[in-house]
């Protein structure tokens, strides 16, 4: 079933608001409500507006399984990768205020806290974003790509070269 032209027109135009939408935030989540978490979640509802319109096949090339599994894991290396480095610059794990150094003033150390902040809550949102896209990609899988490979490496119907 194809979505009608309106439903299609309107949604492919209203994608990049919701992921800017998204990104606000994202940008707002350490003053009020939101964060990478929220932010995340929202970004991948434009990935599913996709499939409603698009259709899978079409979507899964729009977010291919080759991207997202990685952004998965660099959402939550950047995450530990902040902490971690706290740490090595003498603070505690996630102590933000060390990346302004031992003797900076208190508006040093509220400006380290701010933007080591914003690369957490980043690293949240591209973990989350890129978990929603797979769950919803897995579990909306149509039944005749259940068995096929999405690299489109191998045969579908399991036989090999050698066979």
């Amino acid at each position: 079933m194809t979505p009608s032209l309106i439903v299609s027109y309107v949604g492919r135009r209203a994608i990049p608001f919701i992921q800017l939408y998204a990104l606000y935030v994202l940008g707002h989540g350490e003053d009020g409500p939101g964060g990478g978490f929220q932010g995340g979640v929202i970004f991948a509802s434009s990935f599913v507006l996709l499939v409603l319109i698009a259709g899978w096949a079409r979507a899964r090339k729009d977010a291919p399984e080759s991207i997202v599994d990685p952004l998965t894991a660099t959402g939550c290396l950047l995450y530990a990768g902040i902490g971690f480095i706290c740490i090595l610059l003498g603070g505690a794990y996630l102590e933000y205020e060390a990346f302004a150094g031992a003797n900076a003033t208190a508006a040093a150390k509220q400006h380290a806290h701010h933007f080591a902040l914003i690369g957490i809550e980043l690293g949240v949102m591209i973990t989350v974003t890129a978990s929603m896209v797979t769950l919803y990609f897995e579990m909306s899988r149509p039944p005749e790509e259940r068995n096929a490979p999405e690299d489109g490496s191998g045969d579908s119907d399991g036989e090999g070269a050698d066979a």
